[in-house]
């Protein structure tokens, strides 16, 4: 099978295991299927914004050309630092993408992925948010009416909890999650202040702590564990190949190396299996 594609994240399904496909103009590939095969991605050196669809030499933040980089709401800081948001400010209009997006109702979650972290999301982005991060398990603690608002909140539990992935050590080990239930009771005691002070400050119509939050959790397609993780890159080389061994989060895990497919978002690429 060869097939020529623009490179998208992978779609996933929470099924057990995790369930993968990439579009394709033809239709979706299972990527599934391809484990334990051979597989070659051949860099076609094009490049097309996720945006306007133009050609560009160099894209950024994961599929941008730069003058779609420079003037997008998507490409601000506040979507990495939601505590910087100014939807409260009313700054974004209406008919924007962030107006849109930063008044959507927000999640706070705890999730296992190279150990325990807090995490924000919109609830409809889960449970896939979670699958791209490579979580064995997670769960939803908190609720925000907004994308700020749930931005102090996780602020005020980044002195108790992780909020970034160690993404070499998700992929050398799925150990069995632990309670996350549990663990957020553990959290809830030691937070309680700072979480009491902002849903005061707030209200608890915005803010709101979960009763009876429920866990949780994935297994992904995976034959075996890499022991030394090599990442491939296509602007280092242009083609990769190797057996694919599993996949986990955005990974693809063969034997001779990783590859973060959404890395390479908006890249031409001609996929040999």
């Amino acid at each position: 099978m060869k097939e020529r594609l623009l490179i998208s994240k992978m779609r996933s399904e929470a099924k057990d295991p995790v369930q993968y496909t990439l579009q394709t103009e033809q239709g979706d590939l299972r990527v599934n299927d391809w484990i334990g095969q051979t597989i070659t991605i051949a860099d076609t050196g094009r490049r097309f914004c996720t945006q306007c669809a133009r050609p560009s030499k160099k894209l950024f933040q994961q599929g941008y050309c730069y003058p779609c980089y420079r003037k997008l709401q998507e490409c601000n800081l506040c979507v990495i630092h939601p505590e910087r948001c100014r939807v409260m400010e009313g700054c974004c209009p209406e008919n924007d993408w962030a107006h849109r997006h930063c008044h959507a109702s927000q999640i706070l979650y705890l999730s296992y992925t190279s150990g325990l972290k807090v995490g924000i999301t919109q609830e409809k982005n889960c449970p896939s948010r979670w699958i791209d991060q490579g979580a064995v398990a997670a769960c939803a603690v908190m609720t925000a009416s907004n994308r700020f608002l749930v931005g102090q909140v996780e602020v005020a539990l980044k002195a108790f909890l992780a909020d970034k992935t160690q993404w070499r050590t998700m992929l050398r080990e799925s150990p069995e999650p632990p309670d996350l239930v549990a663990a957020w009771e553990q959290v809830l005691m030691q937070a309680e202040l700072p979480l009491m002070d902002l849903i005061e400050t707030y209200g608890d119509e915005d803010i709101g702590i979960i009763d009876n939050p429920m866990m949780q959790t994935f297994r992904y397609p995976l034959e075996k564990h890499p022991e030394k993780i090599m990442s491939h890159s296509l602007d280092k080389t242009p083609e990769v190949s190797g057996v694919l061994q599993g996949i986990k989060g955005q990974y693809l895990i063969l034997d001779t190396g990783v590859m973060n497919i959404r890395k390479f978002t908006g890249y031409e690429v001609d996929i040999t299996v």
